[in-house]
């Protein structure tokens, strides 16, 4: 760590410097570190108030530094000021005023160039409120004229350039960094939703003002008789420096910037950034007051308290360091301005729940005592419009021209107590421009008096005590507490007990809030909100800030543009009600587009639909929705980052996901879904099926092929109902799919990795899709070799492979219906017969015909086991069944209402289907089938189909020499087509040679009603 000798400290300290001399003598001992440390930390103030350009140091979100700097600004009127905030932040300042305060300035990055791509995107806010005095500087640059406001700190790119996360973490986003005033949180930190409006960005804030040296920070908060640290800094610094002049106020920060520097960790990472931040900022200061040639007293220079007290080479206008600023990468920046909120500012920094609240409060509470003046930027959304007195008063302020002296401190003059020591301190008398402070006269040792002051007891404020009790209580009723007068009592006698045992005569808010709910809470807490989060909300509340329309993003303009039609006013937080009916205004399709898109890029709850639903080939006719946009008016601001409309954006992301180095055949598909859904046309989806062949040609496994099937069979469904023609990419898919799952077939069915409904889907895609890929030129010996190969261990595969051979033909159901009886003849199988029948109903996804088999199989189940082992067996049946086939149980539930009869009192005569004979057919004149009848029946129809066939036989006479009709030849001249149909009915019969009788268990003799019915049609006139 490279520093500067410490300049000799102005004789102003020299007292303090000898007190501290003695005190560390005393009780150290002699000449150590400890006297360094005390010694070093008045050199280090004196450096600082000495300083020729004005340092201003300052505390996030503490009321007392925002005081202070509305204060210092009216007094000094400085001609440019130098803020810590990341440099190429600046042009977006001037859109705080149209925006609803607190809001953050966001810099965000989705392509990243030079950074790790894991680290992608990358998000810096750095969020601002009324109650803090980087706002009171931005508003009195951006609003006084002649004044310009220049950011030193280092730039968003340099953020990430000096993290210190190893690219090897492989953690996407943002990590534990805290460099300087930095912090992370995560997307879920805070238990409200509000303290998620920052997401997983990095958090830059002027004056990360606490102890990195842990052992302090105890001893500070176990002496203080304080909780957390917020509470120590209200209660011990910003209600003594409330009433302090500016010169106090100065050489108090600077003190405690300068304890908790040098009592940081020696080797702390954290402390090298610091350092490398305070050499950025002070070479940017010089390189600007080298190229406009401003006067260092007309400059002031705000920044963190632990920055003020710096002992780098570079630290002043007259620094000796030569700082080496590194180039940007190459990564594209987008900026805007999103919500915050003070829930949200808590959980980026670490403060306490609640903390941020209470300092809004307390910097309305100090303004309305000490009638200081705030700045307020022009137009300021969300603050009262000032009168035309007010305006001309602030107009006539604002010139340039020099004001008389009673003018800048009638505000100070108007105040009592401390606060009108400012009038006759160093600064008063003072005109704007004039140089002040610590350039125009020598350093006056305030800190000595400061330190020797007793604390100064307040007097207990009983209205306000009272106040905060009956309105608590008010509150707490409204939650669900059984709150009443009596509690109220309590709660303000506690909070007086609380006070005083802690040695404070006025109860903090922070007591109060311990009172409250220690009476009222007690055990339970009835509502969603407990005491404690009660008393936040009635101290100043969770203020969430709002980005006006002006300052959005091109994207998020539009959005609202697009869905005006609807009459809501969407940039209002909550929910509202969108309703949509197509039929009767065809105008407002292009909502129902734009709200599909949205709810297909937006957080879940920010457009969400009731009614009415988008597929392929469906468009609803009246929607609903509810819409919450101004909730989620973050998300839709960073989606102005990628893009200038929605379907840039859809079409970025959806190119995204195809080409992502884990991208699965399955996400390349839902791709081409929403593409086809949401933007239409063809050139996209048909580039991403493209792509889907690719993905899954290069798949090993068959983890998405359930997905697969899915998402394949809904844009064939729509391909052909919508197209004249398949698109070639989906020909190729369903020709490679064929392939490829014949490929993994075998291997499939003996991996322990692969599910039951892994498998059934690949079964499902080859058998569903083998006409068209056999049209295609694909081979069904293929798929034949695939299930030979094919010999499972588990029992539910075992079902599926005996469905699959079934399906080809190389199994018959009566064949498999005789399996099924072995299996529950058998006692050792019982236990696993319900994983058999699992892998019976996933068969049902390729072979959806098996449903009679199933409902068989479980019937026979329930009427041949006992009861001792039903029992025990049919919560495990039940469960499988639920937990692995939940889809397809429907089908099978269908398939039983259809066998099973629908009345009770049926049941008991009522035999199943596969227990019943068949019946004898009815005596023919020949001995030929039943059904052979037709044909001499209809001889027309019967020569007809002949002539096509090339047979030209004649037609015997009934009761001829012949057996049958000549017409009947046919059914011999083409067995390939016979077999194939008594394959699909599950016949397996012999033939018999032509002039011979046909055996009794023929076709038409297995199914006797199939054969009367269509007679019975043929017969009718």
């Amino acid at each position: 760590m490279s520093t500067t000798p410490e300049q000799p400290t102005s004789a102003s300290f020299a007292a303090l410097r000898g007190q501290l001399h003695e005190a560390a003598a005393e009780f150290a001992g002699g000449q150590d570190a400890l006297e360094g440390i005390l010694l070093g930390m008045v050199d280090d103030v004196g450096r600082a108030a000495a300083e020729p350009l004005e340092i201003f140091p300052v505390c996030h979100h503490s009321p007392a530094s925002a005081l202070a700097m509305a204060r210092r600004l009216r007094e000094k009127r400085p001609k440019v000021v130098y803020l810590e905030l990341c440099e190429d932040m600046a042009p977006l300042l001037t859109e705080l005023r149209n925006c609803r305060l607190p809001v953050a300035v966001q810099a965000f990055a989705s392509d990243i160039d030079g950074f790790p791509p894991d680290w992608a995107p990358l998000s810096v806010v750095a969020p601002i409120t009324e109650a803090s005095a980087e706002y009171q500087a931005i508003a009195y640059a951006l609003d006084t004229p002649g004044v310009e406001l220049v950011l030193v700190d280092r730039s968003s790119d340099h953020v990430f350039q000096w993290d210190t996360r190893q690219p090897a973490d492989g953690e996407a986003g943002a990590a534990e960094t805290e460099t300087g005033a930095e912090s992370v949180a995560g997307a879920g930190a805070g238990t409200e939703p509000e303290a998620a409006l920052h997401g997983e960005a990095v958090g830059v804030e002027i004056g990360d003002l606490r102890p990195r040296f842990a052992e302090l920070e105890e001893h500070l908060l176990r002496h203080g008789k304080v909780r957390h640290w917020s509470e120590w800094w209200h209660q011990y610094v910003e209600v003594p420096l409330g009433d302090s002049d500016h010169d106090t106020y100065r050489q108090v920060m600077f003190l405690i910037g300068s304890l908790f520097r040098r009592l940081a960790p020696g080797r702390d990472e954290r402390v090298r950034v610091d350092e490398d931040r305070e050499r950025y900022m002070w070479t940017r200061m010089r390189e600007h007051l080298a190229a406009t040639g401003t006067d260092p007293a007309d400059c002031l220079y705000v920044c963190g308290a632990f920055h003020a007290a710096s002992r780098v080479d570079e630290f002043g206008v007259h620094g000796t360091g030569d700082f080496a600023i590194s180039p940007r990468t190459a990564t594209t920046w987008q900026y805007g301005l999103i919500p915050s909120s003070h829930a949200a500012i808590e959980a980026q920094f670490g403060l306490a729940s609640g903390s941020v609240s209470i300092a809004a409060t307390e910097w309305a509470k100090n303004l309305k005592r000490t009638r200081v003046k705030p700045y307020r930027l022009e137009g300021q959304s969300g603050t009262r419009k000032p009168s035309a007195r007010k305006t001309a008063a602030k107009t006539s302020a604002a010139t340039p021209t020099p004001v008389p002296t009673s003018d800048l401190t009638s505000a100070s003059d108007l105040t009592s107590g401390p606060t009108s020591d400012l009038t006759s301190g160093p600064a008063s008398g003072l005109t704007p421009g004039s140089a002040s402070g610590p350039a125009s006269c020598a350093t006056e040792d305030r800190l000595t008096g400061f330190l020797r002051q007793p604390p100064v007891l307040h007097t207990l404020d009983e209205t306000e005590l009272l106040g905060w009790s009956v309105d608590i209580v008010r509150a707490a009723r409204r939650s669900g507490y059984l709150a009443s007068t009596a509690d109220a009592i309590a709660v303000f006698e506690t909070s007086i007990l609380l006070a005083a045992m802690r040695d404070r005569a006025k109860p903090t808010p922070y007591d109060f809030q311990d009172a409250a709910v220690t009476c009222i809470e007690k055990d339970t807490v009835p509502g969603r909100r407990d005491v404690r989060r009660l008393v936040e909300i009635m101290m100043g509340g969770d203020r969430i800030g709002q980005v006006g329309y002006d300052a959005l993003p091109p994207l998020a303009r539009d959005v609202h543009d697009r869905l005006a039609p609807l009459e809501l006013n969407l940039q209002q937080r909550g929910v509202r009600r969108a309703l949509l009916d197509m039929a009767s205004r065809p105008e407002l399709r292009a909502c129902s587009d734009v709200l599909w898109m949205l709810r297909r890029l937006l957080p879940p709850g920010a457009a969400r639909t009731v009614m009415g639903e988008r597929r392929l080939g469906e468009r609803s006719i009246q929607e609903s929705w509810d819409l919450s946009l101004g909730t989620h008016q973050r998300a839709l601001i960073e989606l102005g980052y990628e893009g200038v409309s929605l379907e840039q954006v859809l079409e970025q992301r959806l190119r995204r996901t195809a080409y992502g180095p884990r991208a699965t055949t399955a996400e390349v598909l839902e791709a081409v879904e929403d593409a086809t859904l949401h933007l239409g046309g063809r050139r996209l989806a048909d580039e991403l099926g493209t792509r889907a062949l690719e993905v899954l040609a290069g798949e090993r496994t068959v983890d998405g092929a359930p997905e697969v099937l899915r998402r394949v069979r809904g844009l064939l469904a729509y391909y052909r109902t919508s197209e004249p023609v398949l698109p070639p990419w989906i020909e190729s898919f369903v020709r490679a799919g064929y392939a490829h799952y014949c490929t993994l077939l075998p291997t499939a069915f003996r991996d322990e990795d692969a599910t039951v409904g892994q498998v059934a889907a690949m079964l499902g895609f080859l058998f569903s899709m083998e006409s068209l890929a056999l049209s295609l030129g694909c081979d069904r010996t293929q798929l034949e070799l695939a299930v030979a190969q094919s010999h499972p261990n588990d029992p539910a595969k075992t079902a599926l492979l005996w469905a699959a051979q079934v399906q080809l033909g190389t199994l018959s159901r009566g064949e498999l219906r005789g399996r099924c009886d072995e299996l529950l003849g058998n006692p050792l199988v019982v236990p696993s017969y319900p994983r058999y029948l699992s892998g019976f109903v996933h068969a049902l996804e390729p072979v959806p015909g098996l449903a009679d088999v199933v409902v068989e199989a479980v019937s026979n189940a329930f009427g041949r086991l006992p009861d001792p082992v039903l029992l025990p067996w049919l919560p495990t049946l039940i469960t499988t069944l639920r937990s692995n086939a939940a889809d397809l149980a429907p089908l099978l539930i269908r398939e039983a209402g259809r066998i099973f009869p629908a009345r009770l009192a049926a049941l008991d005569t009522w035999v199943p289907p596969w227990h019943a004979r068949p019946a004898a057919p009815a005596p023919l004149a020949a001995p030929a089938p039943r059904g052979a009848a037709l044909l001499p029946l209809h001889p027309e129809t019967c020569d007809a189909v002949a002539g096509l066939l090339g047979r030209t036989d004649g037609w015997a006479p009934a009761g001829g020499p012949t057996t049958a009709p000549a017409g009947a030849a046919l059914l011999f001249a083409h067995r390939a087509t016979c077999d194939a149909v008594a394959d699909l009915l599950g016949c397996g019969d012999p033939w018999t040679p032509v002039g011979q009788a046909l055996p009794v268990a023929s076709l038409t003799t297995r199914h006797p009603a199939t054969a009367h019915a269509v007679t019975a049609l043929l017969a009718r006139p």
